[in-house]
């Protein structure tokens, strides 16, 4: 199977051959840093944002002028938790399936990502590790997110009890080290043996330690945010709920500034109110909006695999199949984070600039690679998204290639070059 788009993928390293040497977006709302600017211009080059976008091009370049009046310009997302996408998923462990992920979700406007696995046994994580590394290696990924097998079977949702184990240092260190130097978060419930130091082990060795999946008290949750524990894994999912006596992880997880919480956003996950709660106790800057997504995002409703499990998605959700364990169970989501935006800022009522951090910023800052990807500013890699009125995906570029073109016709022009002498 050859993916959707084959070709935009493995050219994404940079712009395509038949590319203008300047791409101008001129007229719309662009959401930088410093917040909204009306009747902006964006200017590319090179694969990166150019500074002074009003100035002319060189004598002899030829430039394209997309008018975007009535369009907003936003950073593309960046995604730290997603396990698929039409049709295809990250555990099956080949870079086939593995495009297919990261073409769809692309499409959607995600331009950078972490690759998720699922629970399974630690030969085939491993070598399910091996082969992501290689497209982290060459860009098309930007790392890999273990979630489980190091987490509760009490709150294990749409992972095979079968197949848990307790963190034990040793084996998360060897499971970090089948990723090549690509690992880049793994999620663990910090109150089985082992926990704890595993954390350390973590932060000592530049993985980000998330909390997830776990029955922890808030004093287990406060000893691992001390050891180095820097990430709330889907808050509120699949850990104790909130109680006035007994508060558990979601207290310590939310109160703490050098906690980062996932929040996603699909209408199943979590209440509108809930949503609410967090971003007014976090903010946008601790807040990453992520997807979850399993296989089904981006088709239809049917079955699908989610590791070696069966999911069953219905009116767009996704739930463990008759015959598993916990059949019934919230299994991910089918979201792309295109409608994770639009129904933040039209459900939730958010702004925009909040948005944008939260799925932009904010999760560039966490991977560390906030200074190429997750704004509008000039030297960065052109990675942004073009969202008509309604936040509807109407472009998509990443690092000055298009891959969703605007459906606007460009403005061709070509500066004239020096006139030769005795003309």
């Amino acid at each position: 199977m050859t993916p959707p788009n084959a070709s935009a993928s493995a050219g994404s390293a940079g712009p395509s051959a038949a590319a203008p040497h300047r791409t101008v977006l001129a007229g719309a709302r662009v959401v930088r840093p410093a917040g909204v600017v009306e009747d902006d211009r964006v200017a590319v080059a090179g694969g990166v944002f150019l500074a002074g976008a009003e100035r002319p091009a060189p004598p002899g370049e030829r430039s394209e002028v997309f008018d975007l009046t009535g369009h907003w310009v936003v950073p593309g997302f960046v995604d730290l938790h997603v396990h698929g996408g039409g049709g295809a998923s990250f555990s099956a462990g080949t870079a086939e399936e593995a495009l297919t992920v990261v073409d769809t979700h692309r499409r959607h406007g995600t331009t950078t990502m972490l690759a998720s696995t699922v629970t399974g046994d630690l030969a085939a994580l491993a070598a399910q590790a091996g082969a992501l590394s290689e497209l982290v290696e060459q860009g098309e990924l930007a790392g890999i997110h273990f979630e489980g097998p190091f987490i509760a079977a009490n709150r294990c949702g749409a992972h095979d009890p079968a197949l848990l184990r307790e963190p034990d240092p040793a084996e998360v260190g060897k499971l970090v080290e089948a990723a090549r130097g690509t690992a880049r978060m793994l999620t663990l419930a910090p109150e089985l043996p082992g926990g704890i130091e595993s954390v350390r082990l973590l932060r000592d060795r530049g993985v980000i330690a998330a909390v997830g999946h776990t029955d922890a008290s808030y004093e287990i949750t406060r000893q691992a945010i001390e050891a180095g524990a820097g990430v709330a894994t889907h808050l509120f999912n699949a850990m104790p709920p909130l109680a006035h006596r007994s508060p558990g992880p979601i207290a310590a997880l939310l109160e703490d500034e050098r906690v980062a919480i996932e929040l996603v956003n699909d209408g199943t996950h979590l209440h509108p109110s809930v949503l609410g709660l967090a971003f007014r106790t976090a903010g946008a800057a601790r807040v990453a909006l992520i997807t979850d997504a399993m296989g089904a995002a981006g088709m239809g409703d049917g079955v699908y695999p989610l590791g070696p499990l069966k999911v069953t998605v219905a009116n767009g959700v996704a739930r463990l199949a008759e015959g598993e364990e916990g059949a019934g169970a919230i299994a991910g989501s089918t979201l792309t984070l295109d409608l994770a935006f639009r129904r933040a800022v039209t459900v939730d009522g958010l702004s925009v600039p909040e948005v944008v951090r939260a799925i932009s910023a904010t999760p560039a800052r966490l991977l560390g690679i906030d200074d190429r990807v997750g704004s509008i500013e000039a030297g960065k890699d052109a990675d942004l998204v073009v969202l008509d009125e309604g936040y509807r995906v109407a472009g998509v570029m990443r690092r000055g290639a298009w891959l969703v073109r605007p459906a606007v016709a460009p403005e061709v022009t070509t500066e004239p070059g020096p006139t030769a002498p005795g003309r």
